[in-house]
Order: C-alpha cells, then structure tokens, then sequence
C-alpha cells in the first residue's frame, strides 16, 4: 500500500519488481486541455495496465517489434501512468526515477505495450520507472483554424511530470532526481517539453532516443491542410470512427514531402509550446538546469525502406542497387535525425548546459534491419518473451541481445542516478558516446 498526497494506491508484486499500474493522473474532455485527476480517499487498485488512446491497427509493426494489436483496451480516457518499482524497496528509500515517453508517430502505441515494460531496467540497476500514457492522433495532436487547440497529448506529458513530481516520493522516487527518456516521438515530445519554463523543476535530465527533429519545423502549411480535412470531426464522431478519419487526414500531408513521414507531431504556436521563431530560446533558458543524452542508430531509415517498392527494385539492381540503397538509407537517416540532433546539442551546449551524443550501431547479424529505428527497444526494455524471434532482431541470440542491453540499461540508469560521463566511452561492439 502506498499513500501519495493523490490519496491511497495498491500496488501488486511481479517476480522482481513492484507495480502499480493505470493510475489516473489527469482528464479531460474530447479536444480539451487536461486537467490534474482529482484526488481521492478510497484505495485506488493500481492493478491494470493503462488503456491505451483509440488507434488503427499497424500490421507492419506487429510483425517487426512484435506488438499485438488490440494488446491493450482503448479509451480515451488514457490519461493514466504506471509505475514499476524495485521489488526489495526499503522504507524511507529515495531511488533515481526515470519516467518514459513512448513513440510510435503521435499515432500509435502506449506506455504499458509488452515491449516496453522496464521490469528489467528497474530490477538491475534499482530505479523507479514511470510510464506515460498520453492522447495520440487527432485526439492529441492536431489544431484546427476553427480553435481546436493542438498539442494536447504534450500537455497531457506535462500534468503526468507534475503529477510525478508531487506524488512519486511516496512510491521511494526522488523528486529532485527524475529523467525524462523516450524514443522517436517520445524523444521528439521530451525536447519540446524543455521548452517548459517550469521543465528544470519537473525533469533535470533527458535522455532523446532516434527523435524525428529534422522534421519538426516548417510545418504550419502542413498542418492547417490537415487541420481543414479534420473539420468533420466532432465532440460527438465515435472513438473508431475518428481513428478512421485520421487515416484520411495524413493523407492529405504527403503532398509535403518528408514532413509527411510524421504527419502528426508537436504544433509551435499553440500552446504550451511558443511560436515557431522562438523555440530556440525558450530551450536556452532550460539548457543550464538539464543534463541531455541524445542521439540515433546508423540507420535509422532501414526499418522503413523494406516496405518501398520502389526502393525493393532498386536493391535488385546490379552492382549499383545496394551502394545506391545505402546512400538513401543514409540521407534519410542524417536529413531526419542526425543533423539535427548535433545542432540540438550543440545549442544546448552554447546556452550553458551539459550534452552527449550518442550513436547507437549494434544490430542482429544478418538482419535486413540493421541498426535500424527502435533497435534500441529490446536493448532496453522488454523481456525475452516479448522479443524473441521477432523480426527486428531476427538472427541474434537472446544471451547477446540481453548481453548489450544489460550495457545499455546501465549506461542509462546511471546517467539518470546523476553519474556523469566521460568526454567518449561507450559500448564495445554497440555504442559510442561524446560530450557535444
């Protein structure tokens, strides 16, 4: 039992660690910014897993990470957040508390999905893990010319860090020592977050995996073109039936080119982020107070490039296909990611803070994926169950896969216990790091 200001939580026990799933942290009607959840006086049974944002099925991602669609229950009230904790958690302990972000393009995914649980992560290197579950789509991340407000899944992270921050001691979290990380979208929302006034004082660390930043700007044509598609939705439009508008609405961003390739994302000018001219220095003014690790796999565009059939002929071309798909796959990788996260760092640097940037290489032998976007996922969280034999890292064997994630999960822990790093080091085989 636990006893938080928010009232009353039962947790449950799991093999290693301690849980306490689907704890309400904030609601909110369709289309309309969160509020914190009330709290309460009876115990709250923290005993299911979150419910995850109404969202279509991704059949392509079922088969490469091994998700299931249909995992988890959706509502759209999933504004909830779990907590997993070390299973021999002493009284009066105050443990680095890590709070995870998840991806999957604004559209898709959820906090409590199999393959991100953090059992292991908590269990090796004792640290509390909170994941976030948040709106996603066109229930979260869309504004209209009509005065739908954007931004709402960013808004809905923001009162999960306030709801950690106010409540996360009682779980044996620190809330002086708390890391915000999470990969491609989620990474993309934690660099948003630290545009924040108040984010020094909700997260002082952030570890940004794989975030799309290379496409995060220029993006207000695309999305009042979206926005104007979306007006037929309603405060009234069925749940699914609005997952099967968003469908259509993406479509009308592909006339935009790579923007396209993440139609829905973080919106400047509505709030709480400022306008698009002044992101820059509203993530100065935070840049002394938080300690960042950033970076990207080398080939982050290889788990996309598979389902291009044009790209398919072109690999079957002799001697020229494979060098020309290798350069694409480099374009791609640096135009989204790479360029952009050197400049995020180096920014940050210049404005007073501390950065590292990391590039992640380990692969599967063998794999058509490579080091492809989200091989970061079964280094880190996850368990054997969830990740053997899926096709991302097809053609490793577990104890390897397991080897360099017990690395990885480390490097990670420690960062967020406040260790601080080295001018390089890294992972032999895996990983390289650098201060910006």
């Amino acid at each position: 039992m636990f006893h938080p200001p928010c009232g009353p939580v039962e947790g449950w026990r799991d093999g290693d660690v301690i849980r306490a799933s689907g704890i309400p942290y904030a609601t909110a009607a369709r289309f309309q910014p969160p509020s914190p959840a009330a709290d309460w006086t009876a115990v709250y049974p923290a005993t299911s897993p979150a419910p995850a944002c109404p969202q279509g099925p991704v059949p392509f991602l079922d088969d490469v990470l091994g998700t299931r669609y249909g995992e988890l229950p959706g509502s759209e009230d999933c504004q909830n957040l779990s907590i997993t904790m070390p299973g021999d958690l002493a009284a009066g302990e105050r443990l680095p508390v890590m709070v995870w972000i998840h991806g999957g393009s604004y559209t898709t995914g959820s906090g409590d999905l199999a393959i991100f649980d953090p059992a292991r992560l908590v269990a090796e290197n004792r640290v509390i893990v909170v994941s976030v579950t948040y709106r996603l789509g066109l229930f979260g991340f869309l504004g209209t010319h009509n005065g739908r407000p954007g931004n709402l899944g960013l808004l809905d992270q923001l009162e999960a860090f306030r709801w950690v921050r106010r409540n996360i001691a009682a779980f044996g979290g620190d809330p002086d020592r708390v890391t915000a990380f999470g990969q491609s979208a989620g990474g993309d929302a934690i660099a948003h977050l630290m545009a924040m006034p108040e984010a020094p004082s909700l997260f002082q660390r952030a570890i940004i995996q794989s975030a799309p930043l290379g496409i995060a700007r220029g993006r207000a044509k695309m999305n009042h073109a979206m926005g104007i598609a979306a007006d037929s939705v309603t405060d009234d439009t069925p749940a699914m039936d609005v997952v099967a508008r968003e469908a259509e609405v993406a479509q009308v961003a592909r006339k935009f080119g790579m923007l396209a390739a993440m139609p829905f994302g973080t919106q400047y000018g509505h709030a709480p982020l400022p306008e698009e001219s002044g992101i820059e220095a509203a993530w100065d003014r935070s840049a002394p107070d938080i300690d960042v690790l950033i970076g990207h796999t080398t080939g982050e565009a290889r788990l996309f490039l598979p389902r291009s059939p044009y790209l398919s002929r072109l690999a079957r071309v002799p001697l020229a296909g494979l060098p020309l798909l290798r350069a694409v796959n480099w374009l791609v990788t640096e135009t989204v990611y790479g360029r952009a996260t050197r400049r995020f760092a180096r920014r940050h640097v210049r404005a007073g803070g501390h950065a590292h940037r990391y590039i992640l290489h380990w692969h599967a032998p063998g794999n058509i994926f490579g080091a492809a976007h989200t091989i970061d996922l079964p280094l880190l969280l996850g368990t054997r169950k969830t990740w053997e034999g899926v096709g991302l890292i097809a053609g490793a064997e577990w104890e390897e896969v397991d080897r360099v994630g017990r690395e990885l999960r480390a490097l990670w822990a420690g960062f967020a216990a406040g260790a601080e790093l080295p001018g390089s080091g890294g992972i032999a085989g895996a990983l390289g790091f650098k201060a910006a």
